[in-house]
């Protein structure tokens, strides 16, 4: 056998054995993944979290090569953490306003009116149909009105929220002789009313949005009277605002 074939020969083994270095790589790096993922949806210690992830970076220190070709690099896990770092902030911070709404429904003109609910980072407000509007009507009552107006100090105060109004209605269609055409129409124009009394109301146009959902997404089943008139409701959807958006 030749010098050459030789080499060649030497090359092919160690390449072999290395090819485990490979699948190594992509595993370790899918397990740091897989962590930070699932810190994002925990309550961990921030300060605990921070020393973990440093054990593990310190423990795939002479490995990073591998793994910087691997399918899942260190440049994209670093951008997984930062995304859970900034998830977990502003869950933390609208948990903190969603203890404030706790307040508002206390306040006169609101109470027992106005209902919330808090999840994954996101506020709803839900107020009655019948409350902000007359039965068939798409013109806010002037109950609705005064509710709106209360509520509208509370949007000033936290101008770092967007705010989705969306509109619903039960299963029943529109009677013979509507001027609607069907519960779509109505629960879109329901909602563009709640949003153009908000920009009279001097809340930033860029906050708002309207939308309307018709009988989806029901919280009762249309099985009842009661249920239906709580499933026909205004809500307003409270988002986080996120620097550059």
């Amino acid at each position: 056998m030749s010098e050459d074939d030789l080499y060649s020969s030497y090359q092919e083994e160690e390449e072999s054995e290395n090819e485990w270095m490979t699948t190594f790589a992509d595993l370790s790096m899918l397990l740091l993944v897989f962590f930070i993922l699932l810190y994002s949806m925990s309550t961990l210690d921030t300060d605990k979290f921070s020393e973990t992830f440093s054990s593990v970076t310190k423990a795939l220190q002479g490995k990073m090569e591998k793994i910087s070709t691997s399918r899942i690099t260190r440049e994209e896990a670093g951008v997984l953490l930062d995304q859970a770092l900034m998830r977990r902030q502003i869950i933390e911070s609208q948990r903190k306003v969603f203890a404030e709404v706790k307040t508002l429904q206390t306040k006169k003109g609101v109470e027992g009116l106005v209902s919330a609910n808090f999840e994954d980072g996101v506020i709803t407000l839900r107020v009655p149909g019948d409350v902000m509007f007359l039965s068939g009507q798409t013109s806010l009552s002037p109950q609705g009105i005064a509710v709106l107006a209360t509520l509208k100090n509370f949007f000033i105060q936290h101008k770092d929220q967007n705010i989705k109004v969306i509109g619903y209605t039960d299963n029943v269609p529109p009677g013979p002789g509507s001027r609607f055409r069907d519960n779509w129409e109505i629960s879109a124009l329901r909602a563009v009313t709640v949003l153009r009394e908000l920009l009279k109301m001097k809340i930033e146009p860029t906050r708002l949005t309207a939308t309307g959902l018709a009988y989806l997404n029901p919280i009762y089943p249309n099985t009842t009277a009661e249920y239906r008139a709580r499933n026909r409701r205004v809500e307003f959807v409270l988002e986080k605002r996120v620097m550059g958006k």
